[in-house]
């Protein structure tokens, strides 16, 4: 139950109705179900209990400090990218020893940042960031906890936009230089090694990619204790994907028995950096209808909330449920969902079978909690949505909607104008 529910024919979050906070916060906006956050990330540790681990939130699938703060009162920590996401994650008391840095191009004010809020540790994605990191860690007269991201070339078998694992990507490590790597690593004066990191992909469908870089990495972290260097922490990155239509990936109670069977006799505490799997469908976006319109081909519901709002579809063609935020309609038609931006490319939903919406309608974009309100912009000018989060019978507006005059902050116009 993702307490997205209907009562008397009204969509309801948790205990409040959706058309009441509309009234209040207005559209486009985004609601999040406090219950099935913490719902989700209860399953996600449960399904590990039975060994040490710690459950790393990834954070740039929403990055809310609301959201941060309801897994950190969870005792989670949190994967970032960014001197930014590190930023947020302190605002939200995120405990740092908690937090994983990845992420393949980090500036040296950020990895500084970094060492001075003595992070756990640093998932090193590159020859050359192991020596700068060595030289910033000397610099400061401190040690960086790092582990190498090795990149264990499985395919994921989800969206190319979003596999990270195999030999092609940018990311990580090639498998076949790692040894060689952690070695060098070893013998840095100001980095400590002690894990090892992989993240193959996004989305995920299916346990076997993961259980196959498990035994890839099984045989490499073998093969680091014969060289004398001996680990603490395996870092499994994220990916377990969601249901937006018909996925069926598995429960997160079925993955963790399959990877606590193939890691139990590694001894070591177990790192998982989830984003979409505790976020995605714990978050829906609400946008309003403006108009209709009959084309020569198609039909079109135009709506107030844009690519801008919700990139995924246009950037990825994903699919995004679509609900009356009340259910008073006769009849069904096949439309696209279109905001206001002048592309081609801003659309919601494509070729949809949908509830016949009228002007003022409200309208409900389901599974829009992971990369909905973290990857939208003022792209055409537009403030971005408010963001709202509901706990039982209330809600608490957790972003303001931004304002016209926040468009132009920090701008200035040159004296030679």
């Amino acid at each position: 139950m993702n307490h997205f529910t209907y009562k008397n024919n009204e969509l309801y979050a948790e205990e409040v109705a959706v058309k009441e906070i509309v009234a209040k916060v207005g559209t486009p906006l985004y609601i999040y179900s406090h219950a099935t956050l913490e719902r989700h990330f209860k399953s996600m540790d449960d399904a590990f209990s039975s060994v040490p681990h710690t459950i790393c939130y990834s954070m740039k699938a929403n990055s809310n400090l609301a959201v941060l703060k309801t897994f950190a009162n969870l005792g989670g920590g949190v994967d970032i990218v960014s001197g930014g996401e590190l930023y947020r994650a302190l605002q939200a008391a995120v405990d740092p020893r908690k937090i994983v840095y990845s992420g393949v191009g980090k500036k040296d004010d950020e990895i500084e940042f970094a060492l001075k809020t003595g992070i756990l540790m640093f998932n090193v994605e590159s020859e050359e960031e192991l020596d700068r990191l060595n030289e910033i860690a000397g610099r400061l007269r401190c040690k960086a906890g790092i582990a190498i991201r090795v990149n264990p070339d499985v395919d994921p078998e989800t969206h190319p936009y979003i596999t990270t694992g195999l030999k092609k990507a940018k990311f990580g490590i090639n498998i076949e230089r790692s040894l060689e790597q952690y070695k060098r690593a070893a013998g840095m004066a100001n980095l400590e090694v002690i894990g090892i990191d992989c993240h193959i992909g996004s989305q995920l469908t299916k346990i076997s990619p993961f259980v196959d870089a498990i035994r890839k990495l099984k045989r490499l972290v073998v093969s680091l204790a014969e060289a004398g260097i001996r680990l603490n922490y395996f870092d499994l990155g994220g990916g377990l994907g969601i249901t937006y239509d018909e996925e069926a990936p598995p429960l997160p109670a079925e993955y963790g028995a399959a990877i606590v069977a193939e890691t139990r006799d590694m001894g070591l505490h177990l790192l998982f950096e989830p984003g979409r799997n505790l976020v995605g469908n714990a978050g829906i976006m609400v946008g309003k209808c403006l108009y209709t319109k009959k084309g020569d081909e198609k039909n079109f519901v135009i709506v107030d909330a844009a690519m801008n709002d919700l990139a995924r579809p246009s950037l990825y063609g994903s699919y995004h449920g679509i609900q009356a935020v009340r259910k008073d309609h006769e009849g069904s038609i096949v439309a696209d969902i279109v905001g206001p931006i002048c592309e081609s490319g801003d659309f919601l939903a494509k070729d949809r079978e949908m509830p016949r919406f009228r002007q003022g309608d409200l309208i409900a974009f389901m599974s829009a909690g992971a990369y909905g309100f973290a990857m939208s912009s003022n792209y055409n000018s537009r403030p971005r949505a408010a963001e709202v989060m509901v706990k039982g019978d209330t809600f608490a507006v957790v972003r303001e909607r931004e304002l016209l005059a926040d468009l132009v902050k920090g701008e200035t116009l040159p004296a030679f104008l």
